[in-house]
Formats: structure tokens, C-alpha cells, sequence
């Protein structure tokens, strides 16, 4: 299989450019396939990924590529060290062919914010479609898995980052419970939102990736530390219990989301479920509450980015520090992450903080209660991942809150720290895919998945 991909690989990237890959570096993947190689020779494995090539979301530092976040501000920062999650990856036996294009510093929906330029997504290519994105901000890992660049990819989801572009893509995208998979060398969007998870063809590939990167991690401080899913997808209950909500169906209604919820009640013949409808009346303020939250954490993560110990830094005539300062974060930002900056920190300023910030936090405590009462009535829940198939290149960047209502059915999950992952379970007119999204309790990461693979075995 890896053979395979890696020739793909480079045939995708001479044939048709889909801009995938930020780097590559074909005697560093070789190296890592032969010694792949050796160890299953000598019958010594090291797990069962072992020899898969894996695609990397560039916002994970390793230390043999560079680590940019898809930013001018740090285009050329080399780092000295591993996230823990590519380290696990990489013992496992875990190939790392290249990191991939993303939106920057993980804003956005579409990989269209990345200073490196537009990701296309390889199924509308595929279908002979006018240029479409792949989603974000991880559209990069989610369009190698689908255009068969890598068997799996590693991805970071904030407010639907993994689930968002899988669906647009075509692909299986977890996002495991907050804590499970170490943040540690990971670049920070938003602290308490942002969790790392993976890219599969399937949620068997996932579920491997899985028992690979979770663990607890002393260097994380969110890390959990109480026990861990197996991620070994035992078989389903019987008359597992799905909860659909009224407040979400009446969210983005169309012809796509119908589709989908067509699909999620047909789960009652497909798997045996039972479908019972739960109440989620604050989902609606979910939305606007995300993005003050989180554009507030970015506003901090990212003023460590000043141009004084590593990354850009602008030509300063003036020699003023202050001038530097200004001149490298105005140069080094693109748009997006310079209007994201200012809306947090807008948030955060006196007179503003009680009336913006705590009340997001309100409302997120809200939406984690609404969630665990649920969870007293079903075992899961389902909704569509999005509220629409991927949209053309270009289409939702002059009105930014556009692209944000494209993070309708995902952000909840985020604030709420849930397990979630997205399936391909219909499609629209035109072909292009539309996910399934099976939401669970706070670490019922095994039942998600176990219910994702019984669900996938109907649609197949």
C-alpha cells in the first residue's frame, strides 16, 4: 500500500497540482520505508501502521521539517524538537512523507488563508468540477488521504478542523475527546479547543492512528490522566440509542443537511438503533460564543510571534523597537489572522470583557450541561457535518462570516470537548460528498468509533 502511495504521490504533484504538500523530501520518506522494511523481514513490526505513510498538518513542529503554521511569519522556522504526537507516530513505525498546507495558524474553513496558496480538493477534480476547496483548516491532510498522497493524516481540530474538510473530502476525520492526544509542540490557535486527531480512508485506519498518538503526556497539562479508550471498536451495542436534536434540524436547512438527516434516520433499519430526540436549545448561541472564545486565545497565543527570537522579522529603518514590532506582525499576518487578532483582543479589553468574553463562557458551561443531560437519554448523537458540500474556490472569501457559518454543526462539539468524527454518508447533485458527523459522551471516543464502523459497513 505504501508503494503505492508514495508513487502517487509524486505522480499527483507533477500531473496535476493540487498544492498539498508545503515540503517533501523523497530520501527522508525512502529512508523511513526501508527501515520499515527491515523490521517486518525480521518479523518485528512496530505496530501495526508500521510502514504507512503519514501526512502532517504543518502546524506540528518536527525537527527534519520545517514547521510554518502555512505563515509568512514563520515560513522559515526550523524547530530543534518533536510534538509528541509525530514522536509516537514516528516509533510506531509511522512514515512521515511531508508536511501539508493548512489554513494559517489553523483560521479558516477552506485553506485559502495560507501564504503558500490554495489547497484544491482532489474529488472535484476528479469529477471534472470547477476548482473547490477541501475544507479547513486541515484541508491539506484530508485532500492527501482522499487524492492517495498518504494513507493517513494528522490533523488538529479547533471548531471542526478534522471533520470539516474529511467531509468535503470524502473521508473518515476523528476529533477524540479533549486531552486525549498531547498539544505539546503543537502551535496554539485556541489552548482550551484545539485537539489533535486523524485522517483515514476508513474509520478501521483511524482507530489504528488512534491507539498510536493518545496517551497521557507530563508535558501537556491538559493531557488526561485517568484511563484511556482502547480504540479497539468492540462490536456495537444493540438498540444503540441515537439522540437528533429539533434545535440543530432547524439549523442550515437545505437539501444537503436533508440528506443527511434522511441518512440518520434510516439508522434504525441499517444498525438497529433507536432514534430519540434530545434537546439542545443553547446549540443555537454555540456559534458566536466559539469565535469570541477563540479568537480571544489566539489573540494571546499569538503575540508571542514579535520578530525578536525566531521567525520574520521586517527590515525596521527607524530601529524602533516598538516600529519592529508593528512592522513584522502587520507584514507577517495575513488577513485573516490579523482580523481574528483584533476581534479577540477587542473581546478581552476593559470594558468589554464581561459583557463579550464571560458571557461566551456562560454559555459554553450552557452547552457542556445541555450535552451531559442528553447523555443521560442516548448513547450518541448525529447530525451533518456541514451545512454544505465543498463550495468553489474564491466564493465566501469577501464576507468572512460567510465561511464561519460553515462551522454551524462542529463548533459545539469543540466547546463541549467531545469525541466526534465525520463520515461520507451521501452526496450532493453534483457528486461531491456530504459527511455524517456521530457526536458521543466526554471519552466515549471507543463507542464513536465502533458505531462510525457499523454505520460505514451499511453505506459501503
Amino acid at each position: 500500500m505504501t508503494a503505492a502511495v508514495l508513487d502517487k504521490s509524486a505522480r499527483v504533484q507533477i500531473e496535476d497540482p493540487l498544492n498539498i504538500y508545503i515540503e517533501q523530501d523523497n530520501a527522508k520518506t525512502d529512508a523511513q520505508l526501508a527501515a520499515s522494511r527491515a523490521r517486518k523481514a525480521n518479523g518485528q513490526p512496530a505496530s501495526a501502521i508500521d510502514g504507512w505513510t503519514v501526512a502532517v498538518k504543518d502546524n506540528y513542529c518536527t525537527a527534519d521539517y520545517r514547521t510554518t503554521a502555512a505563515s509568512k511569519i514563520l515560513e522559515n522556522f526550523q524547530p530543534t524538537y518533536e510534538s509528541t504526537v509525530t514522536a509516537r507516530l514516528r516509533a510506531a513505525g509511522g512514515i512521515v512523507n511531508g508536511k501539508v498546507n493548512m489554513d494559517e495558524f489553523a483560521m479558516g474553513s477552506s485553506t485559502e488563508t495560507s501564504h503558500f496558496g490554495p489547497t484544491l480538493n482532489p474529488v472535484a477534480k476528479t469529477l471534472g468540477l470547477s476548482d473547490r476547496v477541501p475544507g479547513g483548516s486541515s484541508g491539506g491532510s484530508a485532500a492527501a488521504v482522499a487524492a492517495g498522497m498518504a494513507d493517513v493524516a494528522l490533523g488538529s481540530d479547533t471548531g471542526g478542523s478534522i471533520r470539516q474538510p474529511a467531509a468535503f473530502c470524502g473521508v473518515v476525520g476523528f476529533k477524540p475527546s479533549y486531552g486525549l492526544c498531547s498539544r505539546w509542540g503543537m502551535i496554539a490557535f485556541a489552548s482550551s479547543l484545539d485537539q489533535a486527531g486523524a485522517f483515514g480512508k476508513s474509520v478501521g485506519d483511524v482507530a489504528k492512528v488512534m491507539q498510536v498518538i493518545s496517551g497521557h503526556d507530563p508535558q501537556d497539562s491538559t493531557s488526561w490522566s485517568g484511563d484511556y479508550p482502547s480504540f479497539d471498536m468492540t462490536n456495537l451495542p444493540k438498540g444503540v440509542k441515537i439522540g437528533v436534536a429539533k434545535e440543530v434540524m432547524d439549523a442550515a436547512r437545505n437539501e444537503h443537511t436533508d440528506a443527511i438527516w434522511a441518512q440518520i434516520e434510516g439508522l434504525r433499519s441499517s444498525i438497529g438503533a433507536e432514534i430519540v430526540e434530545v434537546g439542545l436549545p443553547t446549540i443555537k448561541y454555540a456559534l458566536p460564543s466559539y469565535y469570541v472564545l477563540a479568537l480571544s486565545e489566539a489573540s494571546s497565543n499569538l503575540a508571542r510571534y514579535d520578530g525578536v527570537r525566531y521567525g520574520f522579522r521586517a527590515e525596521n529603518p527607524t530601529g524602533d523597537l516598538n516600529s519592529m514590532y508593528q512592522l513584522t506582525r502587520s507584514q507577517g499576518f495575513g488577513a485573516e489572522v490579523k482580523r481574528r487578532i483584533m476581534s479577540g483582543t477587542f473581546s478581552l479589553s476593559t470594558g468589554y470583557y464581561d459583557a463579550y468574553y464571560l458571557q461566551a463562557a456562560r454559555v459554553r458551561r450552557m452547552i457542556c450541561q445541555e450535552f451531559a443531560d442528553a447523555y443521560k437519554q442516548v448513547d450518541l448523537i448525529a447530525m451533518p457535518t456541514t451545512p454544505t458540500p465543498a463550495f468553489e474556490i474564491g466564493v465566501e472569501r469577501a464576507d468572512p462570516t460567510e465561511m464561519y457559518l460553515e462551522d454551524v454543526f462542529t463548533v459545539p462539539v469543540n466547546l463541549a470537548g467531545l469525541p466526534a468524527i465525520s463520515i461520507p454518508a451521501a452526496k450532493a447533485v453534483d457528486g461531491m460528498p456530504l459527511g455524517m458527523q456521530l457526536i458521543g459522551p466526554r471519552l466515549g471516543d471507543d463507542l464513536v468509533l465502533t458505531a462510525a464502523a457499523a454505520v460505514e459497513a451499511t453505506l459501503v
